[in-house]
């Protein structure tokens, strides 16, 4: 006997997530968090590329600040073990210090470039983790239902924070200096903690775990590898982070500057139209996410994210540019905010620290990224590498869906389950 077709999925409201007394606090919270991210970064590239005067020295800043991507996956285990909210918080109280140790030299007038190289090598540390802890408390108190959903609001705090950060980022510090800018990101990061330890969290365990942290992660890889679903998934996040979020985050700085012979404000307008790009998108997704194929709408629309970039580069000028970043931002959050919604409905309880753990691993695509686009655009332009990262990876997008289309294709795959 056939089994009876399973009911379209209930209509859920965009503000569901909030009746959940923990989401009141942790949506704040993280918002704070990614709007002083966002500003931080900005300050800290634009201070590289004009004290150097280098797009070398920007391309290795910015591989910088994921080279700590190592620590990620080994603090999500370390969070199931001593309890997610306390290293959450922790988490936060270190952003603070930095925050308040870089105002200080900045007020001093001593801050130089190896000062920012320092404090991204720090930053590379702690800063991937956060969004390892951000899910995985989402897992953690959310209902199934709700995840989507959830994984759509919460994405919101990172969109906004890059239109806020581009906007007020460099604004700030060509009208205030960068001391008084950082002081804006130490406020925030501080209420940013204070809002963390409201939020509900489970306590930590070793009952009926090994004993080693990490014989913890080596186990949350093998599930990913023996899970076709996960391991596509992985294989998307990897692939974005070496070809796309390298041209439309890292080099925007030498897009503004170089290519659209711009300043501070040409930079901000860039990254604000992809985050509004990316904002629209994952409100999109708050209202019709829970009626998608989450693996399909994945691939489809990482495809589409490659595409607007490919055009992007060609673009002469902001008219051109900025629509095109904006479409771009759009795919981009309707490609990976299914993505992490996938990794958090679909693993088995117990090991979602361990799977998005191994997911911030994926960030390691950007370095590389960036680290191999520095002699290229000295060698060919921009133009030519943009057009190079793109073209493969619409292959490799591609290929991923034809290869594992049994597990993320398919209607009734486990990827696309509803």
């Amino acid at each position: 006997m056939s089994a009876a077709p399973s009911a379209p999925p209930a209509k859920t409201s965009a503000l569901a997530p909030f009746r959940v007394k923990s989401f009141r606090f942790q949506w704040p919270a993280d918002l704070m968090t990614s709007w002083a991210q966002e500003m931080e970064l900005i300050l800290l590239a634009w201070f590289i590329l004009v004290e150097t005067q280098s797009v070398v020295m920007l391309t290795m800043f910015g591989a910088l600040t994921y080279l700590g991507t190592l620590m990620a996956p080994v603090l999500g285990v370390t969070g199931q073990r001593v309890g997610n909210k306390k290293t959450y918080c922790a988490l936060r109280l270190a952003y603070t210090v930095t925050a308040l140790f870089t105002m200080s030299l900045a007020l001093g007038g001593v801050l130089a470039p190896w000062h920012v190289f320092v404090i991204g090598a720090i930053l590379s540390v702690v800063r991937p983790s956060d969004l390892v802890l951000r899910y995985a408390m989402l897992g953690e108190t959310m209902p199934a239902s709700n995840i989507m959903g959830a994984a759509s609001v919460s994405r919101t705090t990172q969109d906004s924070a890059r239109i806020f950060g581009a906007l007020s980022g460099a604004a700030l510090a060509a009208w205030l200096g960068m001391a008084n800018a950082y002081m804006a990101i130490a406020v925030f990061y501080a209420g940013a903690l204070l809002l963390s330890l409201r939020v509900t969290g489970r306590d930590g365990s070793t009952e009926n775990r090994p004993s080693s942290t990490l014989h913890d992660l080596s186990n949350g890889m093998v599930y990913v590898w023996q899970t076709p679903h996960l391991l596509a998934a992985m294989a998307v996040a990897f692939l974005v982070n070496l070809c796309a979020f390298p041209l439309t985050n890292g080099l925007l700085p030498f897009v503004a500057k170089d290519v659209y012979l711009s300043d501070q404000r040409g930079l901000s307008y860039l990254a604000a139209s992809f985050a509004f790009g990316a904002l629209v998108g994952s409100l999109i997704l708050t209202r019709i996410g829970y009626k998608l194929p989450t693996a399909r709408t994945m691939i489809v629309f990482c495809a589409i994210w490659y595409v607007m970039t490919l055009i992007f580069a060609q673009m002469p000028g902001f008219t051109g540019g900025i629509p095109m970043l904006i479409l771009a931002g759009c795919a981009q959050s309707m490609s990976m905010v299914p993505l992490s919604a996938m990794l958090l409905r679909t693993t088995r309880e117990g090991f979602r620290g361990h799977v998005m753990g191994v997911r911030t691993l994926m960030i390691y695509g950007v370095p590389v990224g960036l680290l191999v686009s520095g002699p290229l655009l000295a060698n060919v332009g921009y133009r030519a590498t943009a057009t190079l990262y793109c073209v493969f990876g619409l292959i490799c997008t591609a290929a991923i869906g034809w290869y594992w289309r049994e597990h993320i294709w398919r209607m009734d795959a486990q990827g696309n389950k509803r």
